[in-house]
């Protein structure tokens, strides 16, 4: 008797590692692509007898990673620092940017010219201006990441506030909603996976923008360890300072992935995603 509701349980346990499986196929992935890198990283390196100056192999990095962990981790927070804040800034200007473009037509003729024009200069150009401006702290980290990151968010954002169905609006004019109450309740949430698809992008764009600073003028950060690697022809402590950047990256990048995947669910593209597979009856 007891032993029946284990084998009932059996087929319960097996669906939910098949779900766990089928949901882990993206992170199998990613995962799968780095190893399979660096492997043929590692072989590359072996097989052509490349020396460390020129391209140094994975194992090379790897030890030198862990000479220093703590060093490499407090270089890591100082630019991870500086590319959230950045990062966040941009965010909230450009949310604010776009809804006074896509509400206002002087806006729209002036303000979305002008970040046209001003996205197409070199922003490395730029970075000089920062440091003269701001000095040589966190501040002008924190402005080129915002500046670098900001034209993605105020796109995609002003794409999505317009991208209403007109027939919600009708309905919103005839319902008597306010202008707050129509951007809250319509253009917001449906501008949501626009949002999110600039944040992906932007996310990248401001660790970008923190390096570049970091490039200019910093005694800290991951950028700092590059350059100051660079001078010293040490190739392997610039790769480390490479590898851990890409890993950063790339993490940054999944939890926004992984925010979007959680606040909206009900999009179209989660909903492909979240479709259970076709079952074949014989």
């Amino acid at each position: 008797m007891a032993s029946r509701p284990k084998a009932a349980d059996r087929p319960a346990a097996s669906s939910l590692l098949a779900t766990l499986w089928a949901r882990s196929s993206r992170v199998r992935t990613v995962l799968t692509v780095l190893v399979a890198t660096v492997i043929v990283w590692e072989l590359v390196c072996r097989l052509l007898a490349l020396p460390p100056i020129l391209l140094p192999a994975p194992t090379l990095v790897f030890v030198d990673l862990m000479k220093s962990p703590d060093w490499i981790l407090i270089h890591t927070g100082y630019t991870l620092f500086a590319t959230l804040a950045g990062f966040a800034l941009a965010v909230i200007i450009g949310i604010a940017l776009a809804v006074g473009i896509v509400y206002s037509p002087l806006l729209e003729r002036t303000l979305y010219t002008l970040l046209v024009a001003f996205n197409s200069l070199p922003k490395v150009a730029l970075a000089p201006l920062f440091i003269i401006w701001l000095g040589t702290g966190m501040s002008p980290k924190i402005a080129i990441a915002l500046v670098i990151a900001i034209f993605a968010i105020v796109i995609d954002m002003v794409l999505g506030l317009r991208s209403v169905d007109p027939d919600m609006l009708d309905l919103a004019k005839t319902c008597n909603a306010s202008p707050l109450q129509t951007l809250m309740k319509i253009r917001f949430p449906n501008a949501l996976p626009s949002l999110f698809a600039g944040m992906k992008v932007a996310i990248s764009l401001a660790l970008v923008g923190a390096i570049v600073g970091e490039f200019v003028a910093a005694d800290r950060g991951l950028g700092y360890v590059i350059l100051s690697a660079q001078g010293l022809f040490d190739t392997t402590r610039m790769f480390s300072g490479l590898v851990v950047l890409g890993v950063l990256g790339t993490i940054l990048f999944f939890l926004i992935d992984l925010a979007e995947r959680l606040m909206l669910p009900w999009h179209v593209s989660r909903r492909s995603e979240a479709a259970p597979a076709p079952r074949h009856t014989p």
